[in-house]
């Protein structure tokens, strides 16, 4: 008996010979949720829950096949199927057995009736744009086709993605202009007197290479161009041996020969100088003293840091340490007789880009912050003079927050993360410096940390930083 044959006196034996033909139910009753479909580089895997209970009032002598489906403009995937049937042709088909029943899944038509269904097939390229049709095919009596319906469920897209790094924008600050451009040079002449002496002879011992610095210091002030002289400073010192008030008398004539030499040599006022002294050098004997390894060092470090006046304090080093004080008598403290002094200039203003740019590489010195960063705007910023010129300018400014930030941008541009957070150490609290602490937490994967800053400076108004919480919430996004 075939198998229509056997369909028909089925429902005759069933008492459905006479039921309604007709079926109310739509086919697209069906509805998907839930749907995932992913991809690795050779499969395809749909995930869904299919929700039948729209089926619940089938015919009982109808069923419908809902195929899953991929579908694009040339190429079509079927899944696998399945079949809801009303309650004949659902104990039509148990009757039948599994060997003679064509889809892989069969439900009876009721309510409440969610099925989670799974697949996968071979993967190709057509599918990464395709879209996923539910088909529902109703069938009367012996599997005549009745209705047919596709419903969209979602659009794929499962073309591989360009995975999203973190790609820092970096926040250069522009230092404020000087008006002035003060400027100054520091140096120290051990200039050697005879002893308990005022007098200043220039060819004694190595006073000429000692006067000689001094004068090479005025006058690469004096004649240049670009520069004035404004003020010279100086300050004489005498070292602890000997009684402090002969060392006052000392200190106060010697500073006083040496400003009348310096006189001597140019047409300067006498007010251009200012002068003073220090009788005698501690600080000196103790910054030695700290940094050395002799014997004895922390006795001797308090004795000068005690309260005792000078000539009893200098006595007892010699008394309780008579080896350490002969060889700081011999080897330390000719170097504290010495004459710091200053040289106060003021320098012009560049406006000529190629001038400041020659200038960065030449005498730094010149060029204030906010003229090395006009520079920059004229440099190409893939080459090593514009991440030079920031270096520059951190070195002439060691303790500029603006010179620290933007040096530490370069190098963080360049992957020098330890410099670059030595130099956020000294960038201050700016709402700038917050974006850039920011983008190095972002360069060492610190998501979390970094958004929070980037938040901060975004409210005090870095327009970077709201790209910056894109590009991270974009990583967040694909690696979901």
């Amino acid at each position: 008996m075939n198998l229509k044959s056997l369909c028909i006196a089925t429902l005759l034996s069933l008492g459905f010979v006479g039921a309604a033909a007709s079926d109310k139910t739509p086919t697209d009753a069906v509805r998907a949720s839930n749907i995932d479909v992913a991809r690795t580089e050779n499969n395809l895997f749909v995930k869904m829950d299919l929700d039948l209970s729209g089926y619940s009032t089938l015919n009982s002598n109808r069923e419908v096949t809902v195929t899953p489906m991929l579908v694009n403009k040339e190429d079509t995937l079927r899944l696998p199927a399945l079949t809801i049937a009303g309650r004949s042709r659902y104990y039509l088909h148990i009757r039948e057995g599994e060997e003679d029943w064509p889809s892989p899944a069969l439900y009876k038509a009721s309510k409440n009736l969610t099925v989670p269904y799974q697949a996968s097939a071979p993967f190709s390229t057509w599918m990464g744009k395709a879209e996923l049709v539910l088909s529902a095919k109703s069938c009367g009596c012996c599997g005549e086709p009745i209705a047919a319906t596709d419903i969209p469920a979602k659009t794929l897209d499962l073309t591989p993605k360009e995975k999203v790094t973190f790609r820092p924008l970096f926040a250069f600050v522009t230092p404020k202009a000087e008006l002035v451009k003060h400027r100054e040079i520091k140096g120290s002449a051990y200039i050697d007197f005879p002893v308990n002496r005022t007098e200043l002879y220039p060819d004694y011992r190595r006073n000429p290479a000692e006067l000689a610095k001094i004068n090479a210091t005025i006058d690469s002030v004096r004649l240049d161009k670009d520069v004035q002289f404004k003020a010279m400073t100086i300050k004489g010192y005498a070292s602890p041996e000997g009684s402090y008030t002969n060392n006052v008398r000392l200190a106060k004539g010697r500073t006083a020969t040496l400003k009348d030499y310096v006189l001597g040599q140019y047409s300067f006022p006498s007010s251009i100088i200012a002068t003073s002294y220090e009788p005698e050098d501690w600080e000196g004997l103790r910054r030695y003293v700290e940094k050395s390894d002799m014997a004895n060092r922390e006795g001797i470090l308090a004795i000068i840091n005690s309260d005792m006046e000078p000539d009893p304090r200098n006595e007892e080093i010699r008394r309780r340490y008579p080896r350490q004080y002969e060889f700081l008598l011999r080897e330390v403290y000719p170097g504290l007789r010495h004459s710091d002094y200053t040289v106060e200039y003021t320098v012009r203003n560049y406006t000529d880009i190629n001038e400041i740019k020659r200038l960065i590489f030449t005498d730094p010195r010149k060029l204030s912050l906010n003229e090395m960063f006009a520079a920059t705007s004229a440099m190409d910023p893939a080459s090593p003079e514009y991440e030079e010129a920031f270096r520059v300018a951190v070195r002439m400014y060691p303790e500029s927050t603006d010179a620290n930030l933007n040096a530490a941008n370069i190098e963080m541009r360049d992957g020098n993360l330890e410099s670059a957070a030595r130099h956020l150490e000294k960038a201050g609290d700016s709402p700038e410096a917050t974006y850039a602490r920011g983008v190095l937490e972002g360069i060492k994967g610190n998501f979390s940390s970094a958004r929070a800053l980037f938040e901060r400076a975004a409210s005090r108004g870095v327009k970077e930083a709201g790209a910056a919480i894109d590009n991270l919430t974009a990583i967040e996004e694909n690696d979901r």
